[in-house]
């Protein structure tokens, strides 16, 4: 359906740009919508996830990262990262330690439930994801992701 349509607008787009860009942004709210009510029977955010995931596939050897690191890769600042490590802790998901050779920044690291958690969670996370998704298939998949970067890359030489 139409984004005019499910928005029941009077007046049609007069801009394709404006059009499209609305309707990625409408788009990204109900994914948020839907991921929000799929991760609240795991008592999870999506942000909660995204720290959990990223603990659990890009912390290499180390088994953690810092928390500037996780501010990077997950698009936050460090004060929103903090609070979010401080809330996992006491929940007892991650755990703090000093860096090796540099105690002026912690390594964030899943504790055994956080592990636990991650391991009943990510797999049907991602059936949801296909699900979400399946409207494409994969070279339509591609393509949007292409047409996205496109659209960011713009965004970063204005």
């Amino acid at each position: 359906m139409s984004l005019e349509k499910e928005l029941s607008l009077n007046v049609p787009f007069t801009l394709k740009s404006h059009e499209s860009l609305l309707n990625v942004y409408f788009t990204a709210t109900c994914i948020k919508k839907q991921g929000t009510e799929f991760l609240s029977q795991f008592d999870l955010t999506a942000v909660q996830l995204n720290l959990m995931m990223m603990l659990g596939h890009q912390a290499g050897d180390t088994g953690g990262l810092s928390q500037a690191r996780l501010s990077e890769m997950m698009l936050v600042n460090r004060a929103n990262v903090t609070s979010l490590v401080d809330r996992m802790e006491k929940a007892g998901f991650v755990i703090r330690t000093a860096a090796e050779g540099d105690r002026r920044y912690n390594i964030i690291k899943l504790t055994r439930k956080g592990k636990n958690l991650l391991k009943k969670v990510e797999p049907l996370y991602g059936k949801e994801v296909q699900r979400i998704m399946s409207p494409l298939n994969e070279r339509e998949q591609k393509k949007l992701v292409n047409m996205l970067e496109r659209v960011r890359e713009n965004m970063k030489n204005s």
